[in-house]
């Protein structure tokens, strides 16, 4: 995609009737994130006490719906202070895509970048979506989450890229696993939470960081494509009865294919634009793309296929 592409909202961070809201926000990193804050909490991050309501914000994906829960449940700005209960509880990624959709409203070219930062628990690398907006001469990769008075080695507004800084891409972080350079272990959702980390895990966020680039915002927890394996079968039968071809990659093959991808991907953020076009002419295969159709595995309890056509989602497995 070139610069320009992504000053334009895609159809995850379009705002639907709420662009008011996101035109009244200064399209600054500073205001950007404190809107993105007051509006959205974290739905595990400290704990917080969610309505029940909220327990099923997380798998709001597009822009569009969450703005509707939060005008609904508080009218006015997006930064001014809320109650809890009128926050719309959801993670780093929709931090991230409410700054996208302020920032595109602009006209300011913005894209989500994923991977995982080292600065939240360390030595663990939580998965983690970060911004990154093109300020005319390169793109600032900024932490919506983070305030400037936290105790962060780094500039939260215009943080260091590349191996070895705070926040990892999927892409790096893979190459590093794949190098013998990193444990895989110290990467995923928490350290609490073993199967939701490790090489599988990295390598999925590999297609994850490629379709984020290419302006499909998906969930963190939707799944397409060589993602799908067999401890989903439940879902594969679904899909595949629905007439949705899911690729059977095996582990040597798949380990290929984000080799690939990955190289792409460092070698585009190098500003290498063959590495740039070859990306978005491999991501025009069905092996990567996400189709119209995704499997939804909620850290609500929900399993299901989701419809990114109709907007829906057609919940197979119901949380107690």
């Amino acid at each position: 995609m070139d610069v320009d592409a992504y000053a334009r909202h895609t159809p995850y961070s379009d705002p639907g009737p709420h662009a008011g809201l996101l035109a009244e926000i200064d399209p600054e990193p500073a205001s950007v994130g404190a809107a993105a804050r007051a509006a959205v909490v974290h739905y595990r991050a400290g704990r917080p006490a969610l309505t029940p309501e909220q327990r099923e914000d997380p798998d709001r994906r597009w822009l569009a719906s969450i703005l509707d829960a939060a005008a609904a449940r508080q009218p006015g700005r997006l930064d001014a202070v809320r109650a809890p209960a009128a926050q719309v509880a959801g993670c780093c990624r929709d931090h991230t895509l409410l700054a996208l959709g302020v920032l595109r409203q602009h006209g300011v070219p913005a894209r989500s970048r994923i991977g995982f930062a080292g600065y939240f628990a360390p030595p663990f690398w939580h998965d983690h979506v970060v911004v990154e907006q093109w300020d005319g001469d390169r793109w600032v990769r900024w932490d919506p989450e983070l305030t400037t008075d936290g105790p962060w080695s780094f500039d939260v507004h215009d943080m260091p890229t590349g191996p070895g800084t705070p926040f990892r891409t999927a892409a790096e972080v893979w190459r590093a696993v794949r190098a013998g350079e990193a444990d895989p272990a110290s990467y995923g959702v928490d350290p609490s939470l073993p199967d939701l980390g490790g090489t599988t895990f990295v390598r999925d966020y590999v297609l994850l960081e490629v379709a984020h680039r290419m302006g499909d915002e998906l969930l963190l927890w939707d799944a397409w494509g060589p993602m799908l394996r067999a401890g989903t079968s439940t879902v594969l039968e679904t899909l595949e009865q629905a007439g949705i071809v899911v690729p059977r990659l095996d582990e040597c093959a798949f380990d290929g294919l984000a080799d690939e991808l990955a190289a792409l991907l460092v070698a585009a953020d190098a500003e290498d634009a063959r590495a740039e076009a070859t990306l978005a002419a491999r991501y025009a295969d069905a092996l990567l793309r996400p189709g119209t159709r995704v499997a939804t595995v909620s850290p609500s309890g929900r399993g299901g296929i989701t419809d990114l056509r109709a907007r829906s989602t057609d919940w197979l497995v119901r949380s107690a």
